[in-house]
Order: C-alpha cells, then sequence, then structure tokens
C-alpha cells in the first residue's frame, strides 16, 4: 500500500532491536515524505488501509536446552502431548532457532539484518478480493516485501547482486550495509519415550522470500476459512545435518546450493480450506477444480470449435504460472560428493487433503 500514498509513520525503539511501523493512507497524488513522529490527536485521525512494517538491526536467537551459568535450564520452544503408535511419549524439542545477518557461520556468529524496506516494507493489509481473483470478498492478506521490475531489483541469488540484476527488493549486505537478507537456522530433536535422537541442524544463508504471502477469506457455501499460500524462498545455500546431542560428531553435511523454491498452495480457483473434523483433528484441502456450468471443448481442443468461455478458463487454468511452483537447486552435495543440479518446474496441486490422525487411540 506504499505506491502513490502519503504517510507518516509511528517509530518504536526496542532493544537490541529497532521497530519502524509505517502506517499508509489517505490515496492523493504522489508525494516525497519522511518518517516522522505523531502525537496521539494525529495517531487518532489515522483512517488506515494498511500497516507496513520493518525490522531494523534485527537479531533473533532462541534458546538452548543445556543448563546456563547457574546450572538452570534455559527456555527452549516445546511440542509435547504427542504418542508413538506404541503409546509411547513423542517430545520435540528445537534447542536453537535464530534469524540474524549474512555471515553467521551456521547461527554461530550472529550478527544485525534489516528485514523489509521503507520503500517496500513487510504488510498486514485488508485487499478488495476482486483485485486478486476472489470474488465480492475482503481478504486479509499477510505479505513479505513484494517482487519488483527487474530494472529496479537484485538477482534474488547473488551475494554481490546490484541494482538491475533481478526481481528481488531485498538487498545483500555490501560492506558496511547489513542488507536484508538473512541467515536461518534451527537446531531440533525428537525423544520417542527414553530414546533422544541425535540433533537435526537446518540452515538457509543469506536467505530472501520476497513476494511470499498467506490471504485468508471466510466462504459462505462452505462455511469454512479459506485461502491462498504462496512461499517463495531464495539462499546460495540451504544445508541439513544431523551431530551428537553434544555437538562433538556430526554425520556429512547436505548442500543445496543456488535454492530457488517457488511453493504456491490455493489459487484464486482453488483456495486452501481450513477446517477441523468433530474429533478435533486438522483439516487442510484444496478442494479438485469446479468445472465451468456449460459449454464443451472441442474433440481436437481447439478454441475454434470449442464454447469460447469453457476454453478460456481452462486455459487460464492449465497456463498461468502464478498458480504452478517451481524448485531448482544449482547443486545437490553430500560431504564431498556432488550430484549435479536438479530441477522441478510447473508443479501444479490439482486436489490435495491433509487430515491429522491421533494414532495412539
Amino acid at each position: 500500500m506504499m505506491g502513490r500514498t502519503a504517510f507518516r509513520g509511528v517509530q518504536k525503539i526496542m532493544q537490541p532491536v529497532s521497530l519502524v511501523l509505517v502506517i499508509a493512507f489517505g490515496f492523493h497524488s504522489a508525494v516525497l515524505a519522511e518518517l516522522q513522529s505523531m502525537n496521539d490527536g494525529e495517531l487518532s485521525q489515522v483512517d488506515g488501509a494498511g500497516i507496513g512494517f520493518v525490522l531494523d538491526n534485527f537479531t533473533f536467537s532462541h534458546g538452548t536446552d543445556e543448563p546456563d551459568e547457574n546450572g538452570e535450564q534455559a527456555r527452549i520452544f516445546r511440542i509435547t502431548g504427542i504418542k508413538s503408535t506404541s503409546g509411547e511419549a513423542v517430545d520435540i524439542t528445537v534447542n536453537h532457532l535464530y534469524i540474524a545477518g549474512d555471515g553467521s557461520n551456521y547461527g554461530e556468529n550472529l550478527i544485525p539484518v534489516n528485514l523489509g524496506r521503507l520503500i517496500n516494507p513487510w504488510r498486514i493489509d485488508v485487499v478488495d478480493g476482486n483485485d486478486i481473483g476472489v470474488q465480492d470478498k475482503a481478504v486479509l492478506e499477510l505479505a513479505a516485501p513484494s517482487k519488483v521490475a527487474a530494472a529496479a531489483g537484485f538477482d534474488c541469488l547473488g551475494g554481490s547482486a546490484v541494482a538491475g540484476s533481478g526481481t528481488c527488493s531485498s538487498r545483500p549486505a555490501n560492506g558496511g550495509w547489513r542488507g536484508e537478507r538473512a541467515d536461518m537456522g534451527l537446531q531440533m530433536n525428537v525423544a520417542v519415550g527414553a530414546d533422544r535422537s541425535s540433533n537435526l541442524n537446518l540452515h538457509a544463508r543469506s536467505a530472501v522470500i520476497d513476494g511470499s504471502h498467506i490471504r485468508l477469506w471466510g466462504d459462505d457455501e462452505r462455511r469454512q476459512m479459506a485461502g491462498q499460500f504462496r512461499f517463495n524462498l531464495y539462499s546460495p545455500e540451504v544445508s541439513i545435518n544431523a551431530c551428537s546431542r553434544d555437538g562433538t560428531s556430526c554425520g556429512s553435511r547436505i548442500k543445496m546450493s543456488d535454492f530457488a523454491l517457488e511453493l504456491v498452495i490455493g489459487n484464486s480457483l482453488q483456495p486452501i480450506f481450513f477446517d477441523v473434523d468433530g474429533s478435533g483433528n486438522f483439516i487442510l484441502e484444496v478442494d479438485a477444480i469446479a468445472a465451468p456450468a456449460a459449454g464443451q471443448i472441442a474433440a481436437d481442443g481447439q478454441r475454434g470449435g470449442s464454447d469460447a468461455a469453457t476454453w478460456d478458463f481452462y486455459d487460464d487454468y492449465y497456463s498461468n504460472p502464478d498458480f504452478r511452483s517451481n524448485l531448482h537447486i544449482g547443486n545437490f552435495s553430500v560431504g564431498d560428493r556432488d550430484f549435479g543440479p536438479a530441477r522441478m518446474e510447473g508443479m501444479l496441486i490439482q486436489h490435495l487433503k491433509i487430515q491429522t490422525k491421533d494414532l495412539a487411540k
């Protein structure tokens, strides 16, 4: 909501993070504005269309399962209440979760990073569904910085990318500039009964998720929450390895270099539906596409002999790149063994149903 908009902003400083909220409102002619403080009277008159936010000088590092220097247990993130098929308690523990600047060395050296830009922030907004193919609905959108024209953006993977080299708005670190590309990772392990596994480590270096979004609305016919989910992840390196719980020995690291994932679940013709059944289990479903009410496709498949509206409906569904998912890996390696590139393009989810089950019953 930043284009051709007059705005002021609210700035709040929190240590060790600077959080900048930019509240966009009032569509007017293009105006150049600087971030200014607003008093309570001015804030009370804001008629906001959405909220944009930028995290400046940001570092996040969460917990470890090891005792601290005083012998006290540190704070961790743990999932419990799960049972195995044999009835044993399953405990999933996230020992370390971090978001930091490029160059963190797999979370060992955490430095700050910026997330979002004032000209292209993260957004929480209510958008007109008619503009995105969801007719006559108000849609809640949570979105990362949007993609931009290649002439103004940066290559999504290049660590030394310059302006005009790609479609990502987030800039790589450059000298003293920390950029908007984050190192991210987690360390977790799973215990089944008294048997706790080794630590599993997942890392993404200099990651960009520009163009990602979640959109949610209510479906009147099914009386369920519906949505669209798009997750983009671009990283020069995504890696996975397992280590002993004390970290003294690790297995071979699996590396995926020049990693580009563009995952689409749900679209304007086939949204995701969220539900909970009578036993409390969660259901996520992308239903089969509903065919047009009338109209036939010619035997030769050509538009000339077909009902034009029906032909156009299916042509849009099967040819629209916004409905399709892609995965590119520049090189896949395990330890010192290279297996070369991998690519999956144009994946279309035509029907998907995921339902949780309580295996302990």
